[in-house]
């Protein structure tokens, strides 16, 4: 038996009124019913602070700007298929049957690289054997400068600098001066002159440096020591100079990130080749 006289603060209110005697089901249901004596409080700032998003107007198209746009966009890629199909059939159109295997895009460019380094590879090699004629006094100065007496200055300069042609803006430059039939640096700084070019993952590099013993086995392989692939390579020689003209991929992993420091490593490699070379002749 509960008694009916119970203050407000400890039940505030009662489950049945009309009885003084409560039932345990009774007791039960009040018991599940959620107390109000101490309510959470909510603060105003809290509810005024939240500020509704005003959600942009979306830009709704009429069908006719829509299909106007789609219509643009079709015919301009139509044109530049058109044109890179039209410049395909004229770069194979120059290339020789045996460099182009099939006819798809893939095997035309490729084929394409090869014939371009194929065609390098023949002007570096004519270029040594015209130096090389016009060191020895083989071809008369009238037929190569158009005057029997006279020399101009640019001719001086590429005689005294084979291959200078191949090297735009090298990052490292050793002068050859000829003495009788070996080239001396005049510059103790660089071993060799030294050109990289850099297009996203691939590096063109260019190399004029001394004939040594197993050097292009050493470059190769310190290439991929450093994560450099070799692609493609010309090698032209002329007495005791060679040029190495190298296509390399940069694969993932290789820390030389610039053209610059693909050009300082392969400085550094030839450095020990030449340290190497040096070492072996003393001994």
């Amino acid at each position: 038996m509960y008694d009916s006289n119970v203050s407000a603060a400890a039940t505030p209110f009662s489950c049945n009124n009309d009885s003084s005697e409560t039932s345990p089901q009774e007791i039960g249901s009040c018991s599940s019913m959620p107390r109000l004596t101490h309510p959470p409080p909510q603060p105003e700032t809290a509810v005024q602070g939240r500020k509704k998003r005003r959600r942009r107007p979306k830009v709704c198209k009429n069908k006719e700007e829509a299909e106007t746009q789609r219509m643009t966009h079709i015919a301009v890629e139509r044109n530049r298929r058109k044109q890179m199909n039209e410049h395909l059939a004229v770069l194979r159109s120059l290339m020789p049957e045996s460099y182009v295997q099939r006819g798809d895009q893939a095997s035309i460019v490729g084929g394409a690289i090869e014939f371009v380094k194929e065609l390098e590879h023949i002007l570096q090699s004519l270029e040594a054997k015209k130096f090389a004629l016009l060191e020895h006094g083989n071809v008369s100065n009238k037929e190569h400068f158009g005057n029997e007496n006279e020399i101009n200055e640019s001719e001086k300069a590429h005689l005294g600098s084979p291959f200078a042609q191949f090297f735009a803006y090298p990052q490292f430059s050793c002068s050859h001066s000829q003495v009788g039939n070996k080239y001396t640096s005049q510059s103790k700084a660089a071993i060799a002159d030294i050109e990289v070019t850099l297009i996203e993952t691939h590096a063109n590099i260019r190399i004029l440096s001394r004939r040594r013993v197993r050097q292009l086995s050493k470059i190769v392989g310190a290439f991929h020591s450093v994560f450099l692939t070799v692609l493609h390579l010309n090698v032209t020689t002329l007495h005791s100079l060679v040029l190495y003209s190298i296509s390399a991929k940069v694969e993932e992993g290789c820390q030389l990130n610039s053209a610059d420091d693909i050009a300082g490593a392969v400085h550094h490699m030839l450095r020990i080749i030449e340290e190497e070379a040096i070492l072996g002749c003393h001994t």
